[in-house]
């Protein structure tokens, strides 16, 4: 188990179990210390968030300041910030994903 620091909205997670292992998204929500809400805007949308035990999520160090700005704003997100933070996130670490092939 690596140790984890405390969740952040529009902090980007890598989901670890579940049926969406392996995939990403982004904390809208933080219900306690130890569920948040994620969604990725794409098959999960804001306005149905999954929420997840942090333990089953591995925290990524990237915050999406547009995801983080707009929650503060409004208090919502549009699904396309959501794909955008997480095809941003996807993008760079793709090149990570290429070396360890299947």
């Amino acid at each position: 188990m690596n140790n984890q620091s405390n969740p952040q909205l529009g902090q980007l997670v890598k989901i670890r179990k579940g049926r969406n292992a392996d995939q990403a998204a982004v904390i809208v929500a933080i219900v306690d210390s130890r569920f948040v809400y994620i969604a990725d805007g794409d098959k999960r949308k804001f306005d149905q968030p999954k929420k997840k035990n942090i333990l089953h999520l591995e925290l990524q160090p990237m915050i999406s300041s547009e995801v983080v700005n707009s929650l503060n704003e409004s208090g919502r997100v549009t699904n396309g910030k959501l794909r955008y933070a997480v095809h941003s996130f996807l993008e760079s670490t793709n090149i990570q994903a290429e070396e360890k092939g299947d």
